[in-house]
């Protein structure tokens, strides 16, 4: 098989290209133009496969731009044309969507008329059935229905071109809103539900998460996740005799919007919406016989879509990030049926899964990697632009974070941690983000170690100007259980406290001579509550403390200042053998290190909870009570399956061990 596919640097388009890579044999050559190239060899080398050859070109060039001497050479020689590169946005203009999805339309069946593919495969999009009200199945296609905004007018109008001018066969693959990858939750630009998470966010940070809201039934939306997509297109493409017929790439239950925002919400931690009136009440009885433009729904659909209300909308959530245009989009009025596309993929094992079971992942991919709130903030760009910021434990969790919110702030984040591998990665995320970074790869509990790397960072670097200290080893088990294990002790020490002043302490002169610098340490609220079976970790993050503390006043006159941040308990992978935390509240990676930019930026001595000072007045008012208390929380939680070296943990005290956690949030039981 051989493959020609344009917009293979898209968000689908890159998905694809792997399953062709990963599933199908022969070359695949996809369409890039000239500036492009050096993005695209990024891309080809993460495929991983030398079948994948770049074909310069255009969309908005006739035939697509394409030499006519490679057009000679692979005439006849091409089993599936696939047509990706387009407008997938609500928001782009009429004459954007026009040129690109239209246009670039035509200028591929020229091009394919010329190169004679065995199949030309055309991504259009739900949106080609407008505003059709009911059931549209993948058979209907001109079915009078009204097309509200230039990118649904474009999308019918491109799928018309290639039924009625294709030269050759074609299959048409209609997917609905493409969120991320499913596993990884990969995703590319902010689109869709994305909207709507910058205000999620808002509402977590500020609203308790048990706060009901009210909120309104805004019909049906419909949500895949693009590995679905790509997969699908992919077996439905090799099938045989389906030449002509259009596919729905959608979940084939429609999903109230409602819910889809609630599955964010709680993925996010952020407060859920009610709706006490909603279809089953507006839908039925005597409010059933009201026409459907007078219903609520309907009526507020109409609303948000008028011209005086986008405006007032532009300005107030419009700020927040989320266009009025998509406003007037949440909900389709068309139900999709897919049963013809189901019946294609039946035995495949493809199917489209369940939001519930995938939106934490698109939330947390999109808190770490999407989210620009740091790049918006005027204080965190004067304070990191073109700053140095060294990073212990950089290739995961909160370190990984914090070097991509530290790139998206304009500032050069310079990556520690052992596997070099991961840290390369991390940089290449960066570059492709228009950012910079350096990679140092040290083993931190090896002292010798450190004082090559701080030598190696003074030379090579112009400066050091902030150092985060969060590279760390955690050990949760019981004194009873530690008295053969004193080496549980010295591990802890040597990386958390011992390695973190070694850098600290190698780095001081570069410091010094720039007459500038603040250190980050990330310590814990275990420092301020003191919880059982923590006792090797928190002894060496509270020494790590008053060293800190105590040479903070002999470093201040030289402009060389700390801030140590007691992190509540925070999902990562340090925390995963301990397999009751799955059911505890967390702070997600991507909050701890808005912690570290706050850090950075502020430059405060301490940034802590209120339940960590709340613990630390505690310990000092009524110790013996404090005492008491946690005494009964070491009793309630067990030590771990990892601590005893069982492969099992016992669960009788669930309930109070939840209920316990849900009073203290935050502290690491």
């Amino acid at each position: 098989m051989s493959y020609f596919v344009t917009g293979a640097t898209g968000f689908i388009g890159r998905h694809l290209v792997q399953e062709l890579v990963d599933h199908r044999e022969g070359p695949v050559h996809v369409l890039c133009r000239e500036g492009s190239l050096a993005r695209m060899e990024t891309l080809i080398e993460r495929w991983g496969s030398d079948r994948v050859t770049p074909v310069i070109g255009d969309l908005a060039e006739p035939g697509l731009g394409v030499d006519p001497d490679w057009v000679a050479e692979h005439a006849d020689s091409i089993d599936h044309f696939f047509h990706l590169a387009a407008i997938y946005d609500m928001t782009a203009d009429d004459a954007t969507n026009e040129a690109m999805n239209v246009g670039g339309t035509r200028n591929a069946l020229d091009l394919a008329a010329e190169l004679r593919p065995g199949c030309f495969h055309q991504v259009s999009s739900v949106a080609a059935a407008g505003e059709h009200h009911g059931r549209f199945d993948e058979s209907m296609f001109a079915e009078g229905q009204h097309l509200p905004s230039p990118y649904h007018r474009t999308k019918y109008e491109s799928e018309r071109i290639v039924r009625e001018e294709c030269p050759v066969p074609w299959r048409v693959y209609r997917p609905s809103i493409v969120v991320g990858d499913s596993q990884t939750g990969a995703m590319d630009k902010v689109d869709g539900p994305y909207y709507f998470f910058p205000l999620m966010k808002l509402m977590r940070d500020h609203l308790p998460a048990w706060l009901p809201l009210v909120g309104v039934d805004l019909g049906d939306t419909n949500v895949v996740p693009v590995d679905y997509v790509a997969k699908a297109m992919d077996h439905l493409a090799h099938l045989p005799d389906r030449d002509g017929e259009a596919f729905h790439l959608v979940n084939p239950e429609p999903q109230p919007v409602v819910d889809m925002v609630n599955a964010f919400c709680a993925a996010a931690g952020a407060p859920q919406f009610a709706t006490p009136l909603d279809r089953r009440v507006t839908g039925a009885g005597p409010l059933g016989l009201v026409p459907r433009a007078l219903r609520p729904s309907t009526v507020l659909t109409n609303l948000v879509k008028a011209a005086p209300v986008q405006a007032v909308l532009d300005q107030t959530v419009g700020r927040l990030g989320i266009p009025a245009e998509v406003l007037a989009h949440t909900s389709f009025t068309a139900v999709f049926d897919s049963r013809a596309t189901e019946k294609a993929l039946a035995g495949s094992g493809i199917s489209v899964p369940d939001l519930e079971s995938y939106a934490r992942t698109l939330w947390t991919y999109w808190e770490e990697n999407l989210d620009q709130s740091t790049a918006r903030d005027a204080a965190a760009r004067e304070a990191l632009t073109g700053k140095y910021v060294v990073i212990t434990g950089a290739s995961s969790g909160i370190g990984q974070v914090t070097a991509l919110k530290v790139a998206q702030a304009g500032g050069v984040p310079v990556l520690v941690a052992r596997g070099k591998d991961k840290l390369e990665e991390t940089r290449a995320t960066i570059e492709l983000r228009g950012g910079q970074a350096h990679v140092y790869p040290c083993d931190l509990s090896d002292l010798e170690a450190i004082d090559r790397l701080c030598e190696q960072m003074a030379e090579e670097l112009p400066s050091v100007d902030f150092v985060v200290n969060n590279a760390g080893r955690s050990i949760r088990r019981s004194l009873k259980l530690s008295h053969d294990r004193f080496h549980d002790f010295e591990r802890t020490m040597q990386l958390n406290y011992f390695g973190a002043i070694r850098l600290v302490m190698g780095l001081i002169p570069k410091m010094k001579e720039q007459k500038r610098g603040h250190v980050v340490n990330i310590s814990s609220i275990g420092v301020q509550t003191n919880p059982p079976r923590f006792s090797a970790y928190v002894a060496s993050k509270a020494a790590l403390d008053s060293w800190s503390n105590v040479v903070s006043s002999e470093l201040v006159g030289d402009g060389i200042t700390f801030t140590g941040i007691h992190m509540p308990l925070v999902r990562t992978p340090m925390i995963a053998p301990t397999k009751i935390y799955d059911k505890f509240p967390t702070i997600s990676p991507a909050q701890a290190a808005d912690l570290v930019i706050r850090a950075m930026v502020e430059r405060p001595h301490e940034i802590n909870t209120a339940l960590g000072n709340a613990g630390a007045v505690a310990h000092t008012v009524a110790p013996k009570l404090a005492f008491r208390i946690l005494n009964m929380a070491y009793h309630v939680f067990p030590d771990s399956a990892a601590a005893k070296g069982a492969s099992g943990q016992p669960g009788s005290r669930e309930s109070e061990q939840i209920m316990l956690a849900r009073m203290f949030k935050g502290i690491h039981w």
